[in-house]
């Protein structure tokens, strides 16, 4: 009997052992699964804060005038949703919308004519307000939309005045003598002169504008500053005259600093307007991707370290780097790793751009990069998980046409697969 005890102790003990392995088994796999889980929850919040862009260019409007023969508020509203529907798709929560382009605008202003890419013809009013259905449409899509412009841009390879609005601005000026050198023609195209304060409050009443009218969640202005200057007229072509007329210039100061200031004193002269109009509307900048050419003395003069490190000026900066990792000298690693170092005092958000318009195509510096951007499907999605990587906020995607292009759709279609 004794033996039969011992024999149903042993066989008990070795069950709750066999059975108490296993609960711990299931245990240890719940905790696992549920840590997993949690992070995968993490990563997915993560997404849905960042910042998800995609612009929607000036000639993206050729193609709404291009696809219907019949153009309203109608179509437009039509096609402008299908432009949300694709961003969304792929999951982007922001469309970045060309509103003045060439010194005129895709909405009812006050100050600038309407656009020719909207009605075909400078000044002619399209009959509807495109920016006022785009902000409608987005926002019924749960998808925010920020109003982009150029700020100096008036004509690009034309300067002929008489091609402009009679009601555009630049015009107007050009026919005074007293205001004529508001608006610049250099190497074939026509610039709003950036030493001059009419111009700087002609730009900021037309921001003022866009906020107090319409509803968008953000003013983006892009990379087209001063033009590109060479060794020989640097000092005295373009703006020359203004800065030997300014205080700067009898004090024998940098030309190059002089227009660093012209530019600096618009961009927070805009945050301002902009803050002071809707405090919760952004301003950001999306300048040319290489810092060396920024900080030259040659082309664009935009003060970026400045901008960078003080909450004065922007709320975020997205370089343009529109380059491949093969890039013989500017691999995008290696510039987002710089510009992710010059943004060490976290005050402005840095968002990365990134060329869709390339994948696909044979395109690039040397035959690594041309390589690169034609046959690595994942190209894209690299870069994203790089970016994320280096702990930028965000990213923003050229452009629209090329998201929805059969030559980029592979790297399209793996894209999404880290932005959804």
């Amino acid at each position: 009997m004794l033996i039969k005890k011992s024999k149903i102790f042993l066989t008990v003990l070795l069950t709750c052992l066999l059975l108490g392995n296993t609960f711990g088994s299931v245990t240890v796999k719940a905790a696992e699964n549920s840590s997993g889980q949690e992070a995968q929850l993490a990563e997915t919040m993560a997404k849905s804060k960042e910042y998800k862009a995609f612009w929607f260019s000036y000639y993206d409007y050729d193609a709404y005038r291009a696809k219907y023969k019949k153009r309203n508020a109608s179509t437009f509203k039509k096609y402008f949703t299908q432009v949300v529907k694709k961003g969304k798709s792929l999951g982007m929560n922001c469309v970045i919308v060309h509103v003045r382009p060439f010194g005129d605008a895709m909405y009812k202003s006050k100050y600038f004519p309407w656009s020719k890419c909207i009605s075909g013809k400078q000044g002619k009013n399209p009959g509807y307000d495109p920016l006022k259905i785009m902000t409608s449409v987005a926002h019924a899509n749960g998808m925010k939309i920020e109003a982009w412009i150029n700020p100096y841009r008036v004509a690009a390879g034309s300067t002929n005045y008489n091609k402009l609005s009679s009601k555009n601005p630049a015009r107007k000026w050009h026919k005074n003598k007293k205001t004529r050198r508001n608006v610049l023609a250099y190497k074939g195209s026509l610039y709003y002169n950036p030493a001059k304060a009419q111009v700087r409050k002609l730009i900021v009443n037309g921001v003022k504008e866009i906020v107090q009218n319409y509803d968008v969640d953000g003013i983006h202005m892009d990379d087209y500053f001063y033009p590109a200057f060479n060794s020989s007229n640097v000092n005295s072509a373009f703006d020359a005259k203004e800065y030997r007329a300014s205080t700067m210039g009898k004090h024998k100061s940098s030309i190059v600093a002089f227009r660093r200031q012209q530019v600096n004193t618009l961009v927070k002269a805009i945050h301002s307007a902009v803050k002071a109009t809707k405090p919760n509307v952004t301003f950001g900048i999306s300048p040319a991707g290489n810092i060396d050419n920024l900080t030259s003395r040659y082309s664009y003069y935009v003060d970026i370290n400045k901008w960078l490190n003080s909450s004065d000026y922007v709320d975020y900066i997205c370089p343009q780097i529109y380059w491949g990792f093969k890039h013989p000298y500017a691999k995008f690693d290696r510039v987002t790793k710089r510009w992710m170092k010059a943004a060490k005092s976290k005050k402005v958000k840095v968002y990365i751009g990134i060329a869709v318009y390339r994948a696909g195509h044979n395109t690039g510096a040397g035959s690594r990069e041309r390589r690169e951007w034609k046959s690595d499907a994942n190209v894209l999605k690299k870069q994203v998980q790089y970016g994320r990587k280096k702990g930028c906020d965000g990213f923003a995607f050229f452009d629209y046409q090329d998201l929805k292009s059969r030559t980029s759709a592979k790297a399209v279609k793996r894209l999404k697969k880290v932005l959804k």
